[in-house]
C-alpha cells in the first residue's frame, strides 16, 4: 500500500517509508492512498481470534511490505507487555461498555500503539542499518508511553517535552523516573501547544530534520493511528452478535488521533453508528462540530490534563478527507488559521461534519460528578478523562443504542481529581507505588525553540 501527504508535496511511499517520516517533507500528515474494506463476513470470521491475532489482520492489510512472519513477531512482542490477557477488554457497567485501554505498562491507551511503534522502529532501523532520533510533545501519556515503547531500543534516542507542572504527578514520575541512556525528558515552562508547535518547527526545518534522523512518535505517526484502529474492531466484535450491528463509540480526545482511528475503522466497513467526540473546557474540537467554529483560544488547565489541547494535529487527516482529498485546500486551510486565528467552513462541509461525528464538552465540576455517581452506582471507577466520555455518552447517546466509553487511563494516574470526586484516593497499582522515590532525571527549559535545538543537538553530540 502507497501513502501521500494532506498538502500533496510527495509521491506516494511505502508503509515503512511512512513510519519513518513521521511527517511529511511538505509539512503535511501521512495518509494511506485508500482505504482496504472489511466485509460483514469478514468481521464475523473475526469473533474468535485473540487481540494479537486480530491486530495482524487489519495492520496486514495496511503493512504489506513486512513480511507475514515478522510483523506477526513484532505484534506478538508488543502485547505481551499487557497485563490483561485480553489486552483491551470490555466491561459493561450501567448502560454502556467501557473499553478498557489502560493494561499496558503505563496505564493508558498510548500504550496499545507505542509498544506496537518501538518494536516497529527497531525492526526497521536494525533492516536499515540506521539510527533514529525521535522528538516528541506530551500532555500527559503520550510522553510515558513513548519512553517505555523505546527504552534501551537499538539505534533510538528519544526527546519528549512535557509542559512543565501541568501533567499528573503520575504521568511525571512515569517519564521522568526512566533514566535509561537514549530517554531524555524536557519539562517546558509553556502549555503542551508550545511544546507542540515547537516539534513541528523541528520537523518542518527539513535540513535539521535530515542531519539530525529525526522521527516523530506523537499521533502524527501514521503507525500509531492504524494500531488504534485494532481496538475499534475487537470492541465491536466483543459488543455485538453476528450479523452487522452499529455501535456507537464515546471517545474523550483532544489530539483528535483517537477519534480518527475510529472514522478509519468506519471507513473500512465497521458498522459504527456515531462517533461522539467528548471534550473538556478545551472544546476547539466541539465548537468546530456543533457551531463551525474553529477557532483558537487559550488553553485552560483541568483535571483532565491529557486534553487540555487547542490546535488537534490529526485535524488534519480528517480535513484531507472533508476536503475531498484535496491538497490545496488543505493548505489553504493552515494558512487561514495561522494568518487568522480559525478555518471557515461552508454549509456542505459542515453537514459532512456532522454526518461523521457528533460532539460535547464537559466542564470540570460535570467530570468529578461523573467521577462520583459513576462509582456511587457501580463501584467502577472512572479516571477523569474516561469520565469524560462516559457523561457525554449517557447524555447524547440513546438508551437503546450500542455505547461503548474508551477508557483512556487508569484512575490511579489521577489521584488527586479521583479522591476530590469520591473523598478517598483510588487503589494504588504496584506499578505506580513503585515509583515514588525512584531516581529523576528531567531538563527543565524555557518554550524556547532555539534552547530546545541547542540541548538536542549537544545531547545526540
Amino acid at each position: 500500500m502507497r501513502y501521500l501527504s494532506t498538502r500533496g508535496g510527495i509521491q506516494p511511499i511505502t508503509f515503512k517509508d511512512a513510519v519513518m517520516m513521521g511527517l511529511a517533507t511538505d509539512g503535511g500528515l501521512l495518509l494511506p492512498e485508500s482505504y482496504p474494506t472489511i466485509t460483514p463476513e469478514q468481521l464475523d470470521a473475526w469473533r474468535q481470534l485473540s487481540y494479537p491475532e486480530l491486530a495482524f489482520e487489519i495492520i496486514s492489510r495496511f503493512a504489506d511490505d513486512i513480511p507475514p512472519v515478522d510483523l506477526k513477531t513484532l505484534i506478538n512482542r508488543s502485547y505481551t507487555t499487557f497485563a490483561h490477557p485480553e489486552v483491551t477488554p470490555v466491561v459493561r457497567q450501567n448502560g454502556v461498555y467501557i473499553l478498557e485501554l489502560f493494561h499496558g505498562v503505563t496505564l493508558a491507551f498510548k500504550d496499545v500503539a507505542l509498544q506496537f511503534l518501538g518494536n516497529l522502529f527497531e525492526y526497521i532501523l536494525s533492516e536499515r542499518g540506521q539510527h533514529l532520533n525521535i522528538v516528541g510533545a506530551t500532555s500527559g501519556d503520550t510522553g510515558s508511553a513513548a519512553i517505555h515503547g523505546v527504552r534501551g531500543k537499538k539505534g533510538i534516542n528519544i526527546f519528549i517535552m512535557h509542559p512543565h507542572g501541568k501533567t499528573s504527578p503520575v504521568q511525571a514520575l512515569q517519564m521522568t523516573t526512566v533514566t535509561d541512556a537514549n530517554v531524555h525528558n524536557i519539562a517546558i515552562r509553556g502549555t503542551f501547544d508550545d511544546c507542540q508547535d515547537m516539534v513541528k518547527a523541528l520537523f518542518n526545518n527539513l535540513e535539521f530534520k535530515e542531519k539530525y534522523a529525526l522521527g516523530a512518535v506523537n499521533s502524527i505517526n501514521w503507525a500509531r493511528v492504524l494500531a488504534q484502529v485494532v481496538y475499534y474492531v475487537y470492541a465491536w466484535l466483543r459488543v455485538t452478535e453476528a450479523g452487522a450491528a452499529p455501535v456507537s463509540f464515546s471517545v474523550p480526545t483532544g489530539n483528535f488521533g483517537d477519534i480518527f482511528a475510529g472514522y478509519v475503522a468506519k471507513r473500512m466497513g465497521l458498522p459504527i453508528e456515531k462517533l461522539l467526540l467528548a471534550t473538556n473546557e478545551n472544546n476547539i474540537l466541539t465548537r468546530f462540530i456543533n457551531q463551525g467554529d474553529y477557532s483558537l483560544a487559550g488553553v485552560v488547565s483541568t483535571v483532565s490534563p491529557s486534553m487540555d489541547i487547542q490546535v488537534a494535529s490529526n485535524f488534519e487527516r480528517y480535513l484531507f478527507h472533508l476536503f475531498g482529498e484535496n491538497p490545496a485546500r488543505v493548505r489553504a486551510a493552515f494558512t487561514e488559521l495561522k494568518d487568522m486565528g480559525r478555518i471557515s467552513f461552508g454549509n456542505d462541509e459542515m453537514a459532512q461534519v456532522r454526518r461523521d461525528f457528533c460532539s460535547m464538552s464537559v466542564d470540570q465540576a460535570q467530570t468529578l460528578d461523573t467521577i462520583g455517581s459513576f462509582y456511587r452506582e457501580t463501584g467502577y471507577l472512572l479516571d477523569p478523562h474516561t469520565a469524560v466520555g462516559v457523561r457525554a455518552a449517557l447524555e447524547q447517546l440513546p438508551d437503546n443504542a450500542l455505547r461503548v466509553c474508551l477508557a483512556t487511563a487508569h484512575p490511579a494516574k489521577f489521584g488527586e481529581a479521583v479522591e476530590k470526586a469520591i473523598g478517598a484516593p483510588p487503589p494504588v497499582p504496584p506499578a505506580v507505588a513503585a515509583l515514588e522515590g525512584m531516581p529523576t532525571r528531567c531538563k527543565v527549559m524555557d518554550a524556547d525553540l532555539a534552547a530546545v535545538r541547542e540541548f538536542i543537538v549537544a545531547t545526540i553530540g
